[in-house]
């Protein structure tokens, strides 16, 4: 029952099955230990940058002052949209301050739309990867159990002596690849479920900071 009597006993089908198990193995730890280091520094640097923000008297020495908190860009870009929202307004002062108004929330909007956007992309990185390993890898050590088990039988057959003392052996190695599926599964599924809450709670505090620079351009418009 030792790996290297496993891999050499059993045929092409099942070797590279346990091959597959092994790269989903890895990538989905790669994936969680990255995102755990991403998410705990976006997590401090949004916290530290949205301080900074609402302590500065405007937009742009906002910018200046959330930007060395703001590392890996998550706040400042939205900074910047709102700032760029208002700078765009110059050019609409030959309008009436009714069509001024009307104007810039729907532009303020795109713009902090796109930014929003960028963001959670860079958030929800590596989550598909640990969807699709926890939801394959049991069918991959699944098909590597019974081609294991029709390879150790059609064996058998061959050799026309079949007993519980042969069968238990073959049988038990071939069971090794659905343990090998769900030990493959299991911590792509907890690493997902887990790290799917923290996105989505750092994903409803930038969305939320989008919504007060929205209502902070439409504030300074009418004044």
């Amino acid at each position: 029952m030792d790996f290297l009597h496993w891999w050499r006993s059993s045929d092409a089908v099942t070797q590279i099955a346990a091959l597959v198990l092994l790269v989903m193995s890895v990538m989905s730890w790669v994936v969680m230990l990255w995102k755990m280091r991403l998410l705990s520094r976006a997590s401090g640097d949004i916290a530290r940058s949205l301080a900074a923000f609402w302590q500065a008297p405007d937009l742009n020495l906002a910018r200046t002052s959330a930007s060395p908190f703001d590392r890996d860009h998550w706040t400042v870009p939205l900074i910047e949209a709102a700032a760029t929202a208002q700078e765009d307004r110059a050019q609409l002062k030959g309008q009436t301050s009714h069509a001024r108004l009307a104007s810039l929330p729907p532009h303020a909007t795109r713009l902090l739309r796109g930014a929003l956007g960028h963001a959670v992309v860079r958030l929800q990185y590596g989550q598909v990867v640990l969807a699709t390993v926890g939801a394959t890898s049991p069918f991959v050590g699944l098909l590597g159990t019974v081609w294991g088990i029709h390879h150790a039988l059609g064996a058998m057959a061959g050799s026309g002596q079949i007993s519980v003392e042969r069968l238990a052996g073959p049988v038990g190695e071939a069971l090794i690849m659905t343990a090998a599926g769900l030990a493959v599964a299991i911590p792509a599924v907890l690493g997902y479920n887990v790290l799917g809450r923290r996105v989505a709670l750092l994903e409803a505090e930038l969305e939320g900071f989008a919504h007060d620079l929205l209502a902070i351009c439409a504030d300074t418009q009418r004044s």
